[in-house]
C-alpha cells in the first residue's frame, strides 16, 4: 500500500522500499482535529490515504483565511515552518475524518543516511512551490476557479464554496459571480 505512495516520489529498490514502509507512521485522525497549531514548529510531511485537510491563518478580524486544501492522495506540510524550522503562522486542521501517513524529518534523514535515493523526497518541498506560483501570476478570479476546476475538481466537490472562496483569494460574492457565469456558458 504505502510502496505507491513512495514511488509517487520516484524510484526505489525493494530494499528502500521495505525501509520507507518500516519507518513511517499512519495516524487515524478525527473531523475538526488539529495537526499543526499556530507557535508549533512543523516536524513531519504527511500524505493523506483518506480524507481532507486544509491550512488557515486567522486575519485581522479574526477569520479563517484559507491557504491550502488538501485531499486523499496529496502531500502536505507547513512549508515555511517546515523548511526554517520556525513556529508556523498556521494551523492545519482535518476537515473530515482522515488517515494520514506521516514521515518526521527524523525519519527523513535516518532514511537519506541509508540511502541517497531518499533524496527524491524532496519532490514532495517542489509541490509547495507550485501553489505559491498559482498566485504569483495574475489570474483574474475566472482563471483562478478554471484553473482548480482543471486540475484539482474533486476540491469544489468536497469543500463548501466559502473556503475555495478564501483558498482563491476571492470574495465569495465574486465567486458566486464566476460561477454564475461558467453555467451560463
Amino acid at each position: 500500500m504505502f510502496e505507491k505512495i513512495l514511488l509517487s516520489t520516484g524510484t526505489y529498490s525493494d530494499y528502500e522500499i521495505e525501509l520507507f514502509e518500516k519507518s513511517i507512521s499512519l495516524r487515524q485522525v478525527g473531523k475538526k482535529e488539529v495537526l499543526l497549531r499556530e507557535g508549533q514548529v512543523a516536524k513531519s510531511v504527511s500524505f493523506i490515504v483518506e480524507g481532507a485537510v486544509f491550512q488557515y491563518r486567522h486575519n485581522i478580524e479574526h477569520e479563517r483565511e484559507i491557504i491550502e486544501l488538501n485531499i486523499s492522495n496529496e502531500w502536505f506540510f507547513n512549508h515555511a515552518s517546515l523548511t526554517g524550522q520556525k513556529p508556523s503562522e498556521l494551523f492545519i486542521e482535518a476537515f473530515t475524518e482522515s488517515i494520514v501517513l506521516e514521515v518526521s524529518l527524523d525519519v527523513i534523514h535516518y532514511l537519506t543516511g541509508k540511502s541517497l535515493a531518499f533524496l527524491q523526497l524532496n519532490r514532495i518541498l517542489e509541490g509547495a512551490v507550485s501553489r505559491l506560483q498559482f498566485f504569483d501570476h495574475a489570474m483574474t478570479p475566472m482563471e483562478k476557479y478554471q484553473f482548480v476546476l482543471k486540475t484539482r475538481p474533486q476540491l469544489v466537490q468536497l469543500f463548501p464554496l466559502r473556503m475555495i472562496a478564501s483558498y482563491l483569494k476571492i470574495s465569495p460574492e465574486t465567486l458566486s459571480r464566476v460561477r454564475e457565469k461558467i453555467t451560463r456558458g
